[in-house]
């Protein structure tokens, strides 16, 4: 998924959400309930771009045999822990992600996001209600 990748590293948060189906899932490492629908979607990922940190990148891209499915594995520091993780994307008939999902580790990396993100979540909620307007 280089066209994903690509705009990730880039930070155009518009190009990331012109890739994202208008019913896309994103299933957090963090949160039991998954997030459904593209203006929440993309709020959430542009306050991960936001948490991240500047050293974030992607090590490698793992992608399925039809093309459907790719594992983007990332490192990045966040607060001083080094944290690892994989964006785990699906993509629909149409090419765009329908299904996202985040797996972080070590605890310390999640904890660091977690409490990063927790910080956002209210711009995250105000940038989804006005894009759904």
């Amino acid at each position: 998924m280089q066209e994903f990748r690509d705009a990730v590293e880039a930070k155009d948060d518009e190009a990331v959400e012109r890739l994202l189906a208008d019913g896309v899932v994103f299933h957090s490492p963090v949160a039991i309930t998954p997030y459904e629908g593209k203006p929440i979607v993309a709020a959430i990922l542009r306050a991960a771009r936001r948490v991240m940190g500047p050293d974030f990148r992607y090590e490698r891209v793992i992608s399925s045999a039809d093309g459907r499915d790719h594992t983007l594995v990332f490192t990045t520091t966040m607060k001083g822990r080094a944290v690892h993780g994989c964006d785990i994307l699906h993509l629909d008939d149409d090419g765009r992600i329908d299904d996202f999902t985040v797996m972080v580790r070590p605890l310390s990396g999640v904890q660091a996001l977690n409490e990063a993100m927790g910080a956002q979540f209210g711009r995250i909620v105000k940038e989804a209600e006005e894009a759904g307007r």
